[in-house]
């Protein structure tokens, strides 16, 4: 396995890759607030089965510091696209948690060459609702000068972690590890946070996208719920949907023995 910085699109992208040669690669796409060691247990499940490309976003993670004040999906999308290309990657399955779904499904939409096939996780492609967007911008701009602390570290675990597994005994180290992470993140992470906040809609675009997609999402997600998910699904020309009980924003975190099996089964008959 690699781990390197990469120029491309005018940016330096943090990628982790396995560098399997003679199997077939997965872009593992990660959702905001979180890195791409939310694929940890993936890659170790996929070993010699896929190739596993797991890049960090410009402006979050271990990739370079946001050049800009807003980092939209549009940029990431073209990055990622640079970023196989450099690679010599012609065609990857995607697996694209929450904000890596927006991303992905630009990617998929105006690079299909690219897109074999995509998991969407925990995602959608509406932008906010109007009559949140306010709030949640307030409190972006709240956390990009005061931190992810007390309430408003709180507010996140309530985002990316369904209720269930916040107070399930047995799930209680995960929770607490990615607590612990979401605790650590810079407030350069603003620009990042503040391209999700006001991204465009981009239903028009599920029309375009041929590659044959699994969306999973959890009946307990609230920032991104099921009728969204459903939405989401019901749009993409050749897709499947799975709702899972008792999990809310990051299924592959919250249910990594229901998600990780049926994401590898669906990438091998792709």
């Amino acid at each position: 396995m690699s781990s390197q910085s990469i120029s491309v699109a005018g940016t330096t992208l943090h990628v982790d890759d396995t560098d399997e040669p003679d199997v077939l690669p997965v872009l593992c796409l990660h959702s905001l607030f979180l890195d791409n060691r939310m694929f940890d247990d993936l890659v170790e499940a996929g070993r010699g089965r896929f190739r596993f490309v797991r890049p960090e976003y410009r402006g979050q993670g271990r990739s370079a510091a946001a050049d800009r004040d807003i980092l939209t999906m549009e940029q990431a999308a073209g990055d990622m696209a640079a970023l196989l290309d450099r690679l010599g990657i012609t065609s990857a399955h995607v697996a694209a948690s929450s904000m890596g779904g927006d991303v992905a499904a630009r990617l998929a939409a105006f690079r299909p060459d690219l897109v074999r096939s995509v998991v969407f996780l925990g995602s959608s492609v509406r932008r906010e609702p109007p009559e949140a967007l306010g709030e949640y911008v307030a409190w972006t701009e709240d956390v990009g000068e005061n931190g992810f602390t007390g309430e408003r570290l709180a507010m996140l675990e309530r985002v990316m972690l369904g209720e269930s597994t916040r107070n399930d005994p047995a799930k209680k180290d995960t929770a607490g590890l990615w607590s612990e992470r979401l605790a650590a993140l810079p407030t350069s992470l603003k620009p990042a946070m503040l391209g999700v906040m006001v991204r465009h809609d981009a239903v028009e675009l599920l029309g375009d996208i041929a590659a044959p997609t699994l969306v999973v999402s959890g009946e307990e997600c609230w920032v991104r719920p099921p009728d969204w998910a459903a939405e989401l699904a019901d749009a993409l020309p050749d897709s499947e949907l799975v709702m899972l009980p008792k999990v809310g924003h990051s299924p592959l975190i919250e249910a990594p023995d229901i998600v990780i099996p049926r994401l590898l089964e669906f990438f091998a008959s792709h």
